[in-house]
């Protein structure tokens, strides 16, 4: 992990249907002294009808407890076997064998990773990469493997030498002719995938004042445009997956198919990690689950169902680096849930009805709010909604937002006043709230109308500040 749309109809037919789409798996990483066991760590995916797992490396434990689980599994060679890989075909074969055929198909390894972002590995291996995943694949050929097991190679967004807007989506120039060009060649020849990690995490923590958080966490935003092809956005996950499909367009390989296999928003980090909460994480990755389970590709790519492992399966405490780096788990290494996320379709429809949880907001002082309604929900689906202050947006962002609903924007703003009912509790993000949703529900609760610049999203429980309730509509 390297840190550096879908329009509203198709949104509302997801919520109707639910139908099937694509893929969700996990990232099972242990770097930690206090992980469950391998076969509790199973069983844990299991009970959680997850049946897609992906590891760092191919540790037999691991391998063997997920024999006859019927979970698919991505195993890894790891970056500092890549030369051995590379040099050697007798290493390679020898490799599948200890930790491919001696496991398949009872362990359903699906694919095997060839090294993990290879172009930022320290180390320098970027040369041994498509010699290693050539070996890898004949040594499969020879056990016969090589139709049911495919051979790619996880890169970071940052091998991208432009990715916004979208379409000018393109390869770092010094590593199209010897790695891309031969890794999609290869790709196309074995019928395989680009397999990507993508963090819109990074991006908004890095961009915060540019970047809306409801694009980030795929909630209800009036969308962006791509200047290049005039495609319209509603999350910054598909501008990233497309941002890489137009490079691989860019090189003529529009035929191949993409797998995300990192994806993730942190529960908790450091004071300048803007944007990491549980609040945002379990928002990112339940919507996210959301996006891919309902089906639809990307603006650039709609046919393409994906499939995406988030990251990851436990907080991992001997991780390196800023607190968030320790704090992407689902699970904490006790099996309890961080968050509630749903990981299938039947789990999605309890998700999606599950209103009633608190989510708290920022550091206002004001009381807690209902779960918000992810996308850009219609009253006709959802039922009643209201509109309220996102209170992480901070007093720079929120103060204008509520000068302008009870200014221009015609709210009713009488009850926030000095000694008037709504007055109470006297926060700033009580009184935004107030005025947010008093304009959203004068403008007929129409999408775009809670959107405030990023500061306010949609709620489906009555909201309620101190002793003052909501209205409803006007």
């Amino acid at each position: 992990m390297e840190r550096l749309t879908f329009p509203l109809f198709f949104l509302l037919l997801s919520i109707l249907s639910l139908a099937d789409g694509g893929s969700i798996g996990v990232n099972y990483g242990r770097v930690a002294n206090n992980l469950p066991s391998a076969v509790k760590v199973v069983q844990l995916l299991k009970s959680q009808n997850i049946n897609r797992v992906k590891v760092y490396d191919s540790d037999p434990s691991v391998l063997k407890s997920l024999s006859g689980s019927n979970i698919k599994v991505t195993i890894d060679l790891p970056n500092q076997l890549l030369s051995s890989a590379a040099k050697r075909p007798s290493f390679a074969l020898s490799w599948v064998q200890q930790n491919v055929a001696a496991y398949y198909p009872s362990t359903q390894i699906e694919s095997i990773a060839v090294g993990n972002e290879v172009f930022v590995d320290p180390k320098n291996t970027t040369r041994f990469l498509i010699p290693a995943m050539k070996n890898i694949h004949q040594a499969l050929v020879k056990y016969n493997l090589h139709s049911n097991i495919k051979v790619s190679s996880p890169i970071a967004l940052s091998a991208l030498q432009s990715s916004y807007p979208s379409s000018s989506g393109s390869f770092r120039p010094e590593l199209i002719e010897p790695v891309f060009k031969p890794m999609l060649e290869f790709l196309r020849e074995t019928g395989s995938y680009l397999m990507v990690n993508a963090y819109p995490f990074f991006a908004y923590e890095s961009n915060a004042n540019d970047i809306p958080l409801d694009y980030a966490l795929f909630r209800e935003n009036p969308g962006v445009v791509d200047s290049g092809n005039g495609l319209k956005y509603y999350s910054l996950f598909d501008a990233q997956i497309d941002a890489v499909f137009a490079a691989m367009s860019a090189l003529k390989y529009d035929d191949i198919e993409m797998v995300v296999t990192e994806t993730g928003w942190p529960s908790k980090g450091d004071e300048n990690e803007v944007g990491a909460s549980i609040d945002n994480a379990a928002a990112y990755n339940g919507n996210l689950v959301r996006r891919i389970l309902t089906g639809g590709g990307t603006p650039l790519r709609p046919k393409a169902d994906l499939t995406v492992y988030m990251f990851a399966l436990f907080n991992e405490n001997n991780k390196n680096g800023p607190t968030s780096e320790r704090n992407y788990g689902l699970f904490y290494p006790t099996e309890e849930k961080v968050y509630d996320v749903p990981f299938t379709v039947e789990g999605l429809k309890r998700w999606k009805d599950k209103r009633s949880a608190p989510v708290a907001r920022g550091s206002g002082g004001g009381q807690r709010l209902s779960t918000p309604v992810s996308g850009n929900v219609s009253p006709s689906v959802a039922g009643q909604t209201w509109c309220v202050a996102n209170g992480d947006a901070g007093k720079a962002k929120l103060q204008p937002a509520l000068d302008y609903a009870c200014g221009e924007g015609g709210a009713d703003c009488h009850p926030i006043q000095p000694g008037s009912a709504c007055y109470d509790p006297d926060t700033l993000e009580a009184h935004a709230s107030y005025a947010f949703n008093s304009y959203y529900q004068r403008k007929g609760r129409a999408v775009g109308s809670c959107y405030f610049g990023g500061t306010a999203y949609v709620v489906s429980q009555p909201p309620k500040y101190g002793k003052c309730d909501f209205p409803t509509g006007y």
